[in-house]
């Protein structure tokens, strides 16, 4: 029971750390001091997308969910649960690079205003 709720809190976590990869630029034009969490989380799901590294994330949801008792599952988290839900024919390459390029034009926009407000 125990490792299925870490599963899904697990899950949980995955979810708001993709919300914050792709959205975390307008805390940072709030609260400065979260460039440094965010710079990097954005910089893993830019090289996620970019050159389709596994997440380690889901590599461990997998790992409880079998120590629960039930089946993990091969793809990744957003071929997973997300990419079912908006495009159910399933992520390919093409689109990994424009979801990568979404998330960098976001965050790079964010950064520009980030800079041209300490100007």
């Amino acid at each position: 029971m125990l490792y299925r709720i870490a599963a899904d809190g697990l899950v949980l976590f995955h979810l708001l750390f993709i919300v914050f990869v792709v959205f975390g630029g307008l805390l940072v034009l709030k609260w400065r001091h979260l460039i440094w969490l965010h710079l990097p989380a954005a910089g893993w799901g830019v090289a996620v997308e970019l050159f389709h590294l596994p997440c380690p994330l889901t590599r461990w949801e997998n790992l409880m969910r079998h120590a629960a008792g039930q089946s993990g599952y091969g793809a990744g988290f957003i071929e997973h649960y997300v990419w079912p839900v908006i495009y159910p024919a399933g992520l390919t390459p093409t689109i990994q690079l424009w979801l990568a390029s979404v998330v960098l034009a976001v965050n790079v926009l964010l950064y520009l205003r980030v800079i041209s407000l300490h100007l």
